[in-house]
């Protein structure tokens, strides 16, 4: 199988928190991901990620920002993907935004989360401790 290219962006919010969701239905299913997806042919990497987080979320996503890449080769699933991340904002004019779940079959739903909650979340998992 050739190598595809992935989105994952970080949206954030006026209160500086990002949008997780608790994947299912795929890779990853049972862990908590960020929006994105595979990028289409001809299309840019903000452009997927517009699309994508839309599609997925409900949200619009501004100012975008390159990140990072990572070469995540996963063995068992014989799959091999060029993950691109990126970070975005939401309209921060807009009071009480909130990601609704639109593809109910890969995502059983969203949240807002901080840098601190998700780093307690694994510090609690690493320690034995039960998280959320």
């Amino acid at each position: 199988m050739e190598p595809q290219v992935g989105i994952s962006v970080f949206v954030w919010n006026k209160e500086g928190k990002f949008v997780l969701g608790k994947r299912q239905g795929s890779t990853g299913a049972g862990t908590w991901g960020l929006p994105g997806g595979h990028l289409e042919f001809g299309e840019s990497f903000e452009t997927c990620a517009v699309r994508e987080v839309f599609e997925e979320t409900g949200l619009d996503v501004y100012d975008l920002k390159f990140l990072a890449v990572v070469n995540s080769v996963m063995l068992a699933e014989k799959k091999h993907y060029a993950v691109i991340f990126l970070e975005g904002y939401v309209d921060g004019k807009k009071e009480a935004i909130q990601p609704s779940v639109r593809e109910p079959d890969m995502c059983a739903g969203w949240e807002w989360a901080s840098l601190d909650e998700v780093r307690s979340y694994y510090e609690e998992q690493l320690s034995g401790r039960k998280g959320v």
